[in-house]
């Protein structure tokens, strides 16, 4: 199932009056290639139940669910997983998993009265779903990877010419007829790009091509199509897969740099024009509530993150932005961040997902750092 997919049903989750439990352990392997998020399950899970008095309705729930989270993690999770975020109520029958090839940074463990969103749509932003194309002359791969990883795979074949040593009116008939092949491959693979596209929603494509099939596929790419190429890779294209997800993954992350600045400048503009930006917590979380917000701009350092004042709280109808009920535990920057400030990258987040906007999150977090962290693109002014 697409992480989108996944982000927006959660977003939908209505509070509820017991423990729900998010947790995002990094499951890459030691050195020695063990786990190391054992020592974390272990003191944590422990420390957390205590907090409930025992025989209380919050205790029974949280137990049975700390427990079959841990059976969980002990049978079902994957060797090849770097990253894993379960969410859990069993009062509330919540129990959703996501096994991710792309790494969790660190170990976080909420506990509130909604799913805890923001690490799951830091994994979305870094590692957005795009298609590569892959071609010469006679086969194509269609690649769709997410995630880090490749999610599915389309490959168009066609009959391989061969090269002759006539010369002369013979030898021109064969080039055309060399030239005709080459054109109507490419467009089958057009075709298949398309539909792809479309059942996807694939908004970025990379194209790796030798040099004679590359000029004439960007010849034959319809504008909705061609608008969406935003690199080509120089990659041979008998590659394999791991081959061509480690180089576009590193060809997006370089996109994804130069797209966070732009977009930041954008929302800054737009902010100083009063046109279709705004910057700040405050005007942000006001304009989610309205509807406004076409893409969410959210620093990378949660720690970063401003919190808003009492009457924005009130605004949004939400008494838990100024007096949290979540419990946090994390390692690194994370363990720094402000549980109200936690609250508030929540209330962003799932806000800009149930009304359908993009959250992109900035991990440079000089951008956003003069303006709390937060910004936003808009799709209209009020």
């Amino acid at each position: 199932m697409p992480l989108t997919d996944q982000l927006d049903r959660l977003a939908k989750f209505e509070p509820v009056p017991y423990p729900v439990v998010s947790l995002y352990l990094n499951t890459q392997p030691n050195e020695q290639g063990r786990d190391q998020f054992q020592t974390f399950i272990r003191q944590e899970f422990k420390s957390r139940s205590q907090t409930y008095p025992p025989g209380s309705p919050d205790r029974v729930s949280l137990d049975k669910d700390l427990e079959r989270i841990a059976t969980y993690l002990e049978n079902d999770l994957q060797p090849s997983a770097n990253g894993v975020a379960v969410f859990a109520c069993d009062a509330a029958g919540l129990f959703e998993t996501v096994q991710l090839n792309a790494p969790i940074d660190q170990h976080w463990l909420y506990i509130g009265d909604t799913p805890h969103l923001y690490p799951l749509a830091r994994v979305e932003s870094r590692f957005p779903r795009y298609a590569a194309v892959v071609a010469d002359t006679n086969t194509a791969r269609i690649m769709v990877f997410a995630t880090g990883e490749l999610q599915s795979q389309a490959e168009v074949k066609n009959e391989k010419t061969r090269r002759t040593s006539q010369g002369g009116w013979s030898q021109a008939r064969f080039q055309r007829n060399i030239s005709n092949q080459h054109q109507q491959h490419v467009k089958e693979v057009v075709d298949a790009l398309d539909r792809i596209v479309t059942q996807e929603g694939i908004e970025q494509i990379l194209t790796v091509g030798d040099e004679v099939v590359l000029p004439i596929l960007r010849d034959q790419l319809p504008k909705h199509l061609a608008d969406k190429v935003v690199d080509h890779l120089k990659i041979d294209s008998k590659a394999p897969v791991d081959e061509i997800l480690a180089a576009t993954v590193e060809a997006m992350g370089r996109l994804n740099q130069q797209s966070d600045k732009d977009k930041v400048e954008a929302a800054i503009g737009g902010h100083r024009g009063g046109n279709l930006g705004v910057v700040g917590p405050e005007a942000t979380l006001e304009a989610l509530i309205k509807g406004q917000v076409d893409e969410l701009l959210l620093s990378g350092t949660i720690a970063s993150l401003k919190n808003v004042s009492p009457r924005a709280a009130a605004m949004a109808n939400d008494s838990t932005l100024m007096d949290p009920a979540v419990e946090t535990a994390a390692g690194g920057e994370a363990a720094q961040a402000d549980p109200q400030v936690v609250r508030l990258a929540d209330e962003l987040v799932t806000r800009a997902t149930n009304t359908s906007a993009k959250v992109t999150i900035i991990e440079d977090p000089e951008l956003l750092q003069p303006h709390g962290g937060v910004a936003a693109l808009l799709r209209f002014r009020i």
